[in-house]
């Protein structure tokens, strides 16, 4: 029959008590013992001696008060003719009555009272024995009790001992096997068993825990040829792909790296995979540049001791908003780069190419305007106005290509020294003040005082300023201000800016704006090329310095740069 766990804890407490039991009540049998014969020592036998010491006193004092001396040595014997408990004592007490009696009719006899002393120090003699006997019986009993609650005591210790040895570990040995197997699951160890020969509960639980673990196990095995398949289809796929990818967890492991990564690298599968992060960098200076760059400009690798141009994309994977790793992508643009340049050469000699006739165009239109030639009508001078603004226009269109032509090709010629803000400033408002005039718009200035000088190149930082007046005087109301802005927001910074209230740019535009030819939607004023600020943007980073806008639709944009102090 199966105990259970429960019957076994209380069967457990029950027997601790019955020991305690046990020993309590042995204890109190041979107290109770102990105290009874001590107080029949003390009752009976010194009742006696009590009682012949008094018939002694009587003796004595007989001739003096003979009444009185009479009267206690009868009280006495009586007395003591009931109180007879030992062996003996009743024949001297009855010779003592005798005697007594005898006494009474001889009252001068000295024979007779020396018997009757005689009698009385006898049964004082016999009780005293009887003391000393059960006094010794009384030690002897108490020696007794005390060797068998010592032993009983002895022989409980032992079994509780026994018990407190053994039955924790009925509970604590079936928990701590459990707690093991629970922790080799935990490690996907699902090969554990817990082997618990018992029928009570942690018998049950083993069995669960034995057949959860078969489970998973199966689990495991019916799946690891499903994860074989998967993993080797992603391999498959990460290989196929044309763009060369390296992944890496966020303990900076790397996961994979496909053979295009391995050819760029010029390593190995086993030298790469599985390996720290910080090992392959020691080892592979590519690798270092891919892993410490940010995405940016593009660079070149030699490939086949051809130049190859790259860009690199860093993806991040995320799981339940946290990053567990990420891919780094390199994409070859090689072919783009190179179509790139020639588009470049072709815009930069068609500029140059059509800026010639273009400006003969200028001077002609200036020569039909001078009244030494001729004199025009008031329609043709309107025709010659037109064509001065659309040759101008497009003069401009030119100058601005030819600029950024040279940004392209990597060929614009930067001379880097210390420029003046506040003279930078003043040179840009004095280029946009006839624009600024025709709209009535008034520029405010906020100039930070003591500015140190900036680290650029004059011609290109004006030129960046002059671009954001120009389009906050373009895009701004009639009648309207802006608000040209100066200061040092750290030690190593300027930043100067150009605030309008216009309409505004919104947030999904405001990076777009810095792109080649990219206009605002719904924006009237078609007279930009939306080279401008494309060109600033490739200015500044020229010049190592950053570019952006702040603007809030309705009310405004703030376009600025920052300059490195010099």
């Amino acid at each position: 029959m199966a105990i259970k766990l429960k019957t076994r804890v209380a069967l457990g407490v029950g027997f601790l008590f019955v020991l305690l039991l046990l020993v309590g009540g042995v204890g109190f049998y041979y107290f109770n013992k102990i105290s009874t014969d001590s107080r029949d020592v003390l009752k009976d036998n010194n009742k006696s001696v009590e009682y012949g010491r008094k018939m002694l006193d009587a003796l004595n004092t007989w001739e003096k008060e003979h009444d009185t001396a009479h009267k206690i040595f009868e009280e006495n014997l009586a007395a003591q003719e009931s109180n007879v408990t030992e062996k003996g004592e009743q024949e001297v007490t009855n010779d003592l009555r005798r005697d007594f009696a005898e006494f009474l009719r001889h009252d001068d006899s000295m024979p007779l009272q020396l018997a009757l002393q005689k009698n009385i120090s006898r049964i004082i003699q016999i009780n005293l024995n009887a003391i000393n006997k059960k006094n010794a019986l009384s030690d002897q009993a108490v020696e007794n009790a005390k060797v068998i609650i010592t032993v009983i005591i002895t022989v409980c210790l032992l079994i509780g001992f026994t018990f407190m040895v053994n039955f924790p570990g009925l509970i604590a040995n079936p928990i701590s096997k459990l707690t093991e197997g629970i922790q080799a699951i935990a490690n996907k160890d699902y090969s554990q068993r817990i082997h618990l020969d018992r029928k009570d509960e942690f018998g049950d639980l083993a069995k669960a825990f034995n057949d959860m673990a078969e489970q998973l196990n199966e689990y495991e095995h019916s799946n690891l040829a499903k994860i074989m398949f998967e993993k080797q289809r992603a391999e498959t796929v990460i290989n196929s792909m044309k763009d060369a990818s390296i992944g890496i967890d966020k303990n900076g492991t790397v996961l994979f790296a496909n053979q295009q990564a391995l050819q760029l690298l010029n390593l190995k599968d086993a030298d790469i995979v599985g390996k720290k992060q910080e090992d392959v960098q020691r080892r592979n200076d590519l690798f270092r540049f891919l892993t410490n760059e940010e995405n940016g400009m593009p660079f070149k690798i030699v490939v086949n001791e051809k130049e190859n141009y790259f860009t690199k994309e860093q993806i991040d994977i995320k799981q339940e908003q946290e990053t567990i790793g990420h891919v780094i992508i390199l994409k070859n643009i090689t072919p783009y780069k190179e179509l790139d340049v020639a588009k470049t050469n072709f815009i930069a000699t068609i500029s140059h190419e059509l800026k010639t006739p273009l400006a003969s165009s200028d001077f002609s239109l200036r020569l039909l305007e001078d009244e030494r030639i001729g004199k025009l009508t008031i329609e043709q001078k309107e025709l010659v106005q037109h064509l001065k603004d659309d040759n101008q226009r497009l003069l401009r269109i030119l100058s601005e290509l030819l600029d950024l032509s040279q940004v392209e090709s990597g060929k614009i010629q930067l001379n880097l020294q210390p420029v003046a803000v506040n003279e930078m400033i003043n040179k840009a408002l004095a280029a946009v003040q006839n624009a600024a005039k025709e709209k009535n718009i008034q520029i405010k200035q906020q100039l930070a005082e003591n500015l140190p000088a900036i680290l650029g190149d004059a011609e290109k930082a004006g030129w960046i300023i002059n671009n954001f007046l120009t389009n906050a005087i373009r895009y701004s109301a009639q009648n309207d201000h802006i608000v040209i802005k100066a200061h040092q927001p750290d030690g190593q910074h300027i930043e100067i800016g150009v605030q309008d209230f216009g309409m505004g740019i919104d947030v999904s535009l405001q990076q777009k704006i810095f792109d080649r030819f990219y206009r605002v939607p719904g924006v009237h004023e078609k007279k930009g090329t939306g080279l401008g600020l494309a060109i600033s943007k490739d200015f500044a980073e020229a010049m190592n310095g950053t570019i952006g806008v702040e603007s809030t639709p309705g009310k405004g944009s703030y376009f600025f740069c920052r300059f490195h102090v010099a």
